[in-house]
């Protein structure tokens, strides 16, 4: 999803690996208490939605800093994140680790946490860095994948 007022693409998990996911006896299911972030759609859940909680390893070329971790998506295929998406709505205003990465999957010096007040314009400072190719947004307690962000 390339934002027409950004200069990066994120990126939620993909439909297939959602199909593969659901598919697999080693995924917990869920009712949702509302609040929970959805790696499928880029948004939190509302009480009572069907979910998932499995272990995802982000991709990253092979390094030391591949990592799995768990995550929650919808138990049923859904629609997505919108199209035009800069940056998840329901995420503004939530601390992030802004997770950069170099061509070889290595943690890049440009890594930082941002407040959640403007986190389009952390984002693509990022990304803007020299040598960051990927950026990983993270949940500051849990250490939670979020999303993937790329230059578009």
């Amino acid at each position: 999803m390339t934002d027409t007022r950004t200069a990066y693409r994120i990126t939620a998990l993909s439909p297939a690996l959602l199909d593969d996911v659901r598919a697999a006896a080693t995924t917990e299911r869920h009712c949702a208490r509302g609040g929970e972030p959805l790696r499928c759609c880029l948004r939190d859940a509302t009480p009572g939605e069907g979910l998932l909680l499995f272990g995802y390893e982000p991709p990253l070329p092979e390094s030391p800093y591949r990592e799995k971790g768990a995550v929650f998506a919808h138990a049923a295929p859904c629609p997505g994140p919108p199209r035009d998406l800069a940056y998840p709505a329901d995420w503004y205003g939530r601390p992030q680790v802004l997770r950069a990465y170099d061509s070889r999957g290595r943690i890049h010096p440009a890594s930082r946490q941002h407040d959640g007040r403007d986190p389009v314009a952390a984002l693509a400072a990022v990304l803007a860095e020299p040598g960051v190719v990927l950026v990983h947004s993270r949940n500051v307690v849990y250490g939670c994948y979020m999303f993937a962000a790329a230059a578009g």
